[in-house]
């Protein structure tokens, strides 16, 4: 990429490595609370909840499924690669599992975004081998 500076790539290290890898195949993982119960998305070391160890939360796959809880459509932004991406439009979900996430809804235009839609998980390759989870509509019973 010509060592352009890149702003929409995560910084995958050996502990959110198990998280990455199942992106790029298709999955999306989150973390358990053994003590608690509680899932958690962005991945932690500990129960952001309870705050017990790295020990007694572990990664667990995720539904897929989510709601939409509220989204912005960007029309401007001047950091790269995203300015030449707009209008696209940024997101917060609720999982099936309870956690909220921050998203991209794709393959849907904005006049029929409506809280509450029901979204489903698919991965976009950000670049070489990293893949991230965004949501599209959920296919109609």
């Amino acid at each position: 990429m010509s060592g352009t500076a890149r702003y929409d790539l995560p910084e995958v290290d050996e502990f959110t490595r198990p998280y990455w890898d199942a992106a790029a195949e298709g999955r999306l993982l989150l973390r358990r609370c053994a003590d608690c119960g509680r899932a958690h998305h962005y991945p932690r070391e500990f129960c952001p909840f309870c705050w017990a160890g790295e020990e007694r939360v572990t990664w667990e796959p995720a539904s897929g499924r989510a709601a939409l809880y509220t989204w912005s459509v960007i029309h401007r932004n001047d950091l790269p690669p995203f300015g030449t991406r707009v209008p696209y439009t940024a997101a917060v979900v609720d999982l099936a599992e309870g956690p909220r996430m921050m998203t991209e809804v794709v393959d849907c235009e904005a006049a029929a975004l409506r809280i509450g839609m029901p979204l489903t998980v698919t991965f976009r390759e950000a670049a070489d081998g990293v893949w991230v989870a965004v949501f599209r509509p959920a296919p109609p019973h």
